[in-house]
């Protein structure tokens, strides 16, 4: 247990430096949208650390670490892609912050990035405590967990390649993308982000004592659902594509996905 601790502070520690070294760089490239690009990253980094000093069984330390690198690495190049080719201009999130926080946005942000750290170490219990068990065997729970966490990667992928596609073509400008998995779900992208934690929390189940990390997807699902996620892109799309939207919302469920509703 007091290796565990140990570890867990070893993390904080970690993640109040790399976003320090964020911020800094943020407010010299003046952009924080940045933040989400390395809260990504951040993931693989500090699962790789907990690897270094977790007292679990190699084979599993492996599996975890991969799983959760192939995740961590692909989200982030993908936020980063976006980021960089929409450079000067800013997530309207971080827009929004710049209006709030006015003369004190510099350690307002600071406190911000710091915050995102803290969600990293809290949300990577998830994997900590798997981590450090020691049983030499994998349980059903964990391979279940396993499998749904890759097809849901799969699936996102999917999704954000089609949008891509979608978006690539100058004719679609003012269209909405109800193509591929966008005909059955307004957001397959988040949808299947959901279920990647959902996949993570299903292996940790094989741990002993792992339960209560239960908080983790359901908070990756709350944001996604009511915060970060759909409120946010649905207003920016009804912005720019009106009346197009409202009937793709009126037909197209907004994050399970099914099929469209009849009549449409």
């Amino acid at each position: 247990m007091e290796s565990f601790w140990m570890q867990l502070c070893g993390g904080l520690v970690l993640m109040a430096f790399v976003m320090s070294v964020t911020w800094w760089f943020a407010r010299r490239w003046n952009n924080f949208s940045i933040v989400d690009s390395v809260w990504a990253f951040s993931f693989a980094l500090i699962t790789g650390f907990y690897v270094l000093f977790a007292q679990g069984w190699e084979p599993r330390k492996i599996l975890i670490l991969a799983v959760v690198s192939i995740w961590s690495l692909r989200l982030s190049y993908f936020l980063t892609r976006r980021i960089y080719s929409h450079h000067p201009a800013e997530d309207s999130r971080y827009l929004t912050l710049r209006k709030e926080y006015g003369a004190n946005l510099g350690w307002r942000f600071y406190l911000f990035f710091q915050y995102q750290g803290v969600s990293v170490v809290l949300l990577s219990l998830l994997f900590l405590e798997p981590l450090n068990n020691s049983t030499p065997r994998l349980t059903v729970l964990e391979w279940c967990g396993i499998a749904l966490s890759l097809l849901s990667l799969v699936g996102e992928s999917i999704a954000d390649a089609q949008a891509q596609k979608f978006k690539s073509n100058p004719e679609n400008q003012r269209k909405v993308c109800d193509v591929g998995l966008w005909k059955y779900s307004r957001h397959p992208n988040y949808f299947f982000e959901s279920m990647i934690w959902w996949g993570f929390y299903i292996a940790a189940l094989g741990t002993p004592g792992a339960a209560y990390t239960i908080f983790a997807p359901l908070f990756i699902l709350f944001i996604l659902v009511k915060v970060t996620g759909i409120p946010p892109s649905e207003a920016q799309a009804l912005q720019k594509r009106g009346d197009a939207y409202r009937a793709y919302q009126a037909r197209t469920s907004a994050f399970i996905p099914w099929f469209p509703r009849k009549g449409d």
